[in-house]
């Protein structure tokens, strides 16, 4: 393997000093920082288990470190090329390191613009007709855009979009009955009111089957290869929370997973202002864009909410694009349970929507078994989608 570039002292992604135990942790913690400078969202834990790896697949092969690169420090398919990029790049003394770019911007899709210009003598203004078709083009291309690409302009006017979202719990029928003006007979209020006439026939009374509102989890997935959509998911579970009437025996919960679980319901309650709810969420969460153990969150949300009652009858849904980081079989294990417990599991993947998509992840492959609908969740437009399945549950 070839002399990498020469680097500076190595340090972690929190601007720590990392700690070296072999000679060759020095070259290829190097390695990640450029990984890192590149627009790859490299963490410290994901830097730790690249060390691991490469030690399990020895360190002296060039293609085994390439391959664990490519399993621990990509947060999704959109980095595998730039990997590979630096990685052709460091270990080839000849190579020039690619320059950092921005990832939502080399990504986003180009949308052409409506031509601004004044009309020409004889054309005559355009009609308010035409001003508001425009208008209308625009919000609807934004709605379908993808929300981790947007200009902070674009992504400021989906924000006052998001309250148009009509967020409405799906209900369940019960075994009670209640006074409707058609349906069934009601054979004891009917006789109550022939009594009351002496015998005489009176008018019949009918009844129906009551309803009460159907409890909604949500499982919002915060780790790095979720960054970009994790304040659209977070600003629909506000949009979720928010539809709760005070004091209502049911509910929407709402949970963030990533490196672990945590409770997130209270947080964004506390708030009628989105943005307010959100920072009090980012308080409360510890792991932001870390990396992924869906498994083990599962198991945990599973252990202390879903037996205890909390996904019983309920319609969970899990917001992921399923790149897990321990072991498969036990995210299928617990989707599995999960799905015993719940009337419907929805799985949202914000790459389900994009253009040649193929669920090849081993996470992906091993939940889709066990859900009943398998989403996109990247534009308003599939959020919307979302709403209208949740409310039909």
């Amino acid at each position: 393997m070839s002399t990498p570039h020469p680097e500076a002292p190595l340090l972690d992604a929190d601007g720590l000093p990392l700690e070296v135990r072999h000679p060759g942790d020095e070259v290829l913690l190097a390695f990640t920082r450029a990984v890192r400078a590149s627009g790859v969202p490299v963490t410290s834990d994901r830097s730790h288990g690249f060390l691991l790896a490469a030690s399990l697949l020895d360190a002296g092969d060039r293609e085994g470190v390439r391959l664990a690169g490519r399993a621990t420090l990509c947060a999704g398919p959109d980095d595998l090329e730039r990997h590979d990029e630096v990685f052709d790049a460091w270990f080839d003394p000849r190579g020039e390191l690619p320059r950092q770019r921005d990832r939502a911007a080399s990504n986003a899709p180009q949308v052409s613009q409506l031509p601004e210009k004044e009309p020409e003598a004889g054309e005559g203004s355009a009609s308010d007709d035409d001003v508001i078709r425009a208008a209308a083009s625009e919000v609807e291309i934004l709605r379908h855009r993808d929300v981790a690409t947007l200009e902070p302009l674009e992504r400021a006017r989906l924000e006052a979009m998001f309250a148009s979202l009509p967020c409405r719990v799906p209900r369940r029928r019960t075994a009670r009955h209640r006074a409707w003006h058609r349906g069934q007979v009601d054979a004891s209020r009917t006789l109550r009111e022939s009594l009351r006439r002496m015998g005489e026939p009176g008018r019949i009374a009918w009844r129906r089957r009551s309803s009460r509102p159907r409890r909604v989890v949500l499982l919002l997935d915060v780790s790095g290869s979720m960054s970009g959509y994790a304040d659209a998911l977070l600003r629909l579970a506000h949009r979720y929370v928010g539809a709760t009437p005070p004091g209502a025996s049911y509910g929407v919960e709402a949970f963030t997973v990533g490196t672990r679980l945590t409770r997130i319901t209270r947080a964004l309650a506390s708030h009628r202002d989105p943005k307010k709810a959100i920072e009090a969420a980012g308080e409360v969460v510890p792991d932001w864009s870390g990396g992924t153990r869906l498994g083990e969150s599962l198991q945990a949300f599973t252990d202390r909410w879903g037996a205890a009652g909390l996904a019983r009858g309920a319609v969970v849904v899990i917001c992921s694009d399923g790149w897990e980081r321990g072991e498969v079989d036990v995210l299928e294990e617990q989707v599995a349970r999960l799905s015993r417990y719940a009337h419907r599991v929805v799985w949202v993947n914000p790459h389900r929507g994009k253009a040649g998509y193929e669920p090849v992840q081993r996470g992906v492959q091993a939940v889709l078994p066990h859900v009943d609908d398998f989403l996109a969740g990247h534009s308003l437009a599939t959020y919307a989608e979302l709403v209208e399945v949740v409310a039909r549950a």
